[in-house]
């Protein structure tokens, strides 16, 4: 719609031809008609949409006034626009609030335009009741016939709907019906896998007892001879005395006292108390302490009992999938007595969880002013040979002490073999796994040193980070080779035959911790503040070989328990086991506390151990998701003050795969720890 009613911005365009017209009132200009365009055809949405819009707020005119001059605006536009000004928006002339009045036939137009809008919009069902509603003459018969349609359409619409809601049950209960018998299936699985290995367990206990008792017939017979041979030779010296005469009746007599012996032993080691004594050890003491110890460990299994269920079901299904795969090898995939690896796997790890529950004080060392904050462990870690450990921290000294001496000469006092100062705090230690008296430190100036602790001196100095470095790792299978990493968000790779880095890896996130892969020397994991570990192959340092995340906090640590299984502890509070040849999560370990503080992790081939905050050890089988052992500071002392509440964990290390543990605290006390029934 053109012309006078809807003007636009430009006055370059011409207003459109408009017939004359009456004029409502002689002091008004007459208000334009409507267009023959309208009259003939209906035009778009969109120009219709466009032709009415206000010129000063550019919406659809609301209210419409029109000027003397002939042009439209909202009311509520044009009044605000006088106030300030006296001239049309549009053209400029001179105007004034006595110079506006109301556009009846636009007001009349637009409504027209919204109705039949909002006609095209609305439902069938809308425009009837709108037709109703404005009292449209309608016959009985019309309205019988309308609703006989309705009720037509509503029964169909009801069937439909009925339908519908059938199918969507119907399918419901089929994925319901798919993923039960998906679960059936697994249960019959597994149910075949118990049947199996409890027929080879049998199996295999019946030959364990059948040895028993083929032993024990064995040592019977042994005792039997020894018993029916030893009259001989008062026998024998009676012979020759004398005392009996005759060789047939002296041999007739030996043996007969040969069947008197042994019937009379055969029965006393028939008799229960000597089987009950043969078959516990020898005593009804050891057959109780036995029984106690077989008690505790079948009460650990039911303490545990999901995460061993799943363990040993995860163990079950990996080795069925290997034989699987490798069914056209024959039968040495599995032994020939049906005991399958799946079950040798998890009967190590049942045997070796079940074996401990508690963490045990063997030795306890205190170094320096035990009440002075400075004494802070923050590495403590054993040497290539488990014969020495040394420990580092905000104390600026590296300490060598002789576990032997620490373990079997208690002293109050333990003076370090070694003591080398550092210009400032330590951070992490690694020791040479080749060269025994090579150790690398790293400290909070960011410098990576390679001390010689039979000298005391320093090899190697490198000062390229710029921030503080946290870790430091020698390659196991590159003596020469080690990598660190720090604050400045970089990973730099070092051999001790060169003075500056031959490997630089950037990263967007401060680095926490940084470990060789035990098994190769171009394989690096790193933890970062970015709460995922990063695991490189330093042949290709443009992107991480896999990246797993999953923490919710910085990764403050990184270890590997073997070539493919690595550990990570987080600020989270959780530990998590990750498959590095596979790229797959394993085990989430909870149970301690650490939330802001490094608190020390150490793993061995079964075993993950770490601080908590709450100045607690724990000990974490690596298939079961819970501690299987924890010890607190403390806890063996009375009258322990309040400020112990405030200590915490902060650095510990297993000896290599013992039982043994050594555990420090931010309050600068070393205790050896033995993991125990």
């Amino acid at each position: 719609m053109g012309g006078t009613l809807v003007p636009t911005t430009t006055k370059s365009e011409p207003p459109s031809p408009r017939p004359p017209m009456e004029s409502t009132a002689p002091s008004i200009p007459p208000p334009p008609p409507m267009p023959p365009s309208l009259m003939e055809e209906e035009p778009s949405e969109a120009d219709i949409d466009k032709d009415v819009l206000c010129p000063i707020c550019m919406q659809i005119i609301k209210d419409a006034f029109m000027t003397a001059c002939g042009h439209s605006f909202c009311y509520m536009c044009i009044l605000t626009h006088l106030r300030n000004k006296s001239d049309c928006p549009c053209c400029s002339r001179y105007l004034t609030n006595n110079h506006i009045f109301p556009n009846l036939l636009l007001n009349k137009l637009l409504k027209k335009i919204s109705a039949r809008q909002s006609a095209r919009n609305a439902s069938p069902v809308e425009n009837l009741r709108q037709t109703i509603l404005q009292g449209c003459e309608v016959s009985a018969k019309e309205l019988d016939s309308l609703l006989s349609l309705l009720v037509d359409k509503k029964m169909k619409m009801e069937q439909s709907e009925a339908e519908t809601n059938m199918q969507i049950l119907l399918d419901f209960l089929n994925c319901l019906r798919k993923k039960k018998l998906e679960e059936l299936t697994q249960i019959q699985n597994d149910l075949q896998y118990i049947k199996e290995d409890t027929t080879a367990v049998k199996k295999r206990t019946m030959e364990l007892y059948t040895a028993k008792e083929r032993c024990s017939m064995n040592l019977r017979m042994l005792v039997d001879d020894f018993s029916a041979e030893k009259p001989l030779p008062s026998l024998i010296d009676q012979y020759n005395n004398g005392a009996i005469s005759g060789g047939r009746n002296s041999q007739g007599w030996i043996g007969s006292a040969k069947s008197q012996s042994r019937v009379s032993l055969k029965d006393q080691a028939n008799s229960p108390g000597f089987r009950s004594k043969d078959a516990n050890g020898g005593s009804d003491s050891t057959c109780n302490i036995d029984s106690g110890l077989t008690v505790a460990r079948k009460r650990r299994i039911h303490a545990q009992f999901n995460d061993l269920q799943e363990c040993y079901l995860q163990k079950r299904q990996h080795w069925t999938k290997q034989f699987n795969k490798q069914e056209d090898e024959g039968p040495t995939a599995m032994d020939l007595d049906g005991y399958n690896p799946g079950l040798q796997d998890f009967q190590a790890v049942l045997t070796t969880f079940t074996r401990y529950s508690r963490l045990r004080v063997i030795a306890e060392l205190r170094h320096g002013d035990i009440f002075h904050s400075a004494n802070i462990v923050s590495s403590i870690e054993f040497d290539r040979d488990d014969e020495m450990f040394a420990i580092a921290g905000v104390s600026r000294r590296i300490k060598v002490f002789e576990f032997s001496a620490i373990v079997n000469e208690p002293a109050d006092v333990h003076c370090p073999i070694v003591e080398m100062s550092t210009r400032s705090k330590l951070s992490c230690l690694s020791w040479n796994k080749y060269t025994k008296n090579h150790i690398a430190s790293c400290d909070y100036d960011g410098i990576v040193t390679v001390w010689d602790i039979t000298t005391r001196q320093s090899l190697m100095e490198y000062e390229e980070h710029e921030k503080r470095a946290w870790s430091v790792d020698f390659s196991r299978t590159e003596p020469s080779m080690l990598v660190s990493g720090s604050d400045d968000c970089k990973v730099k790779v070092w051999c001790t035959k060169q003075e500056a880095s031959v490997l630089n890896i950037d990263m967007k996130a401060n680095i926490c911790s940084v470990k060789y892969n035990p098994g190769s020397s171009v394989h690096v994991a790193v933890g970062s503040a970015d709460h995922r570990v990063h695991y490189y192959d330093l042949r290709n340092i443009s992107k991480p070989l896999y990246v797993f995340g999953g923490h919710k906090k910085a990764v403050s640590y990184v270890k590997f328990l073997s070539n493919h299984e690595l550990a990570s502890a987080s600020t989270d509070s959780t530990l998590r086991l990750w498959d590095v040849k596979e790229n797959l999560p394993l085990r989430t370990f909870k149970g301690h506390k650490n939330e802001k503080n490094f608190v020390g992790l150490t793993v061995n081939s079964e075993f993950i151990a770490c601080g908590s905050e709450t100045n607690e050890v724990f000990a974490y089988h690596k298939a079961i998701s819970k501690p299987a052992a924890s010890y607190k500071f403390g806890s063996d002392m009375a009258g322990v003050d309040e400020e112990a509440g405030s200590y915490f964990i902060s650095a510990v290390c297993w000896k290599s795969d013992s039982p043994t543990l050594l555990v420090a605290n931010s309050q600068g006390t070393i205790k050896v720890l033995v993991l125990a029934a």
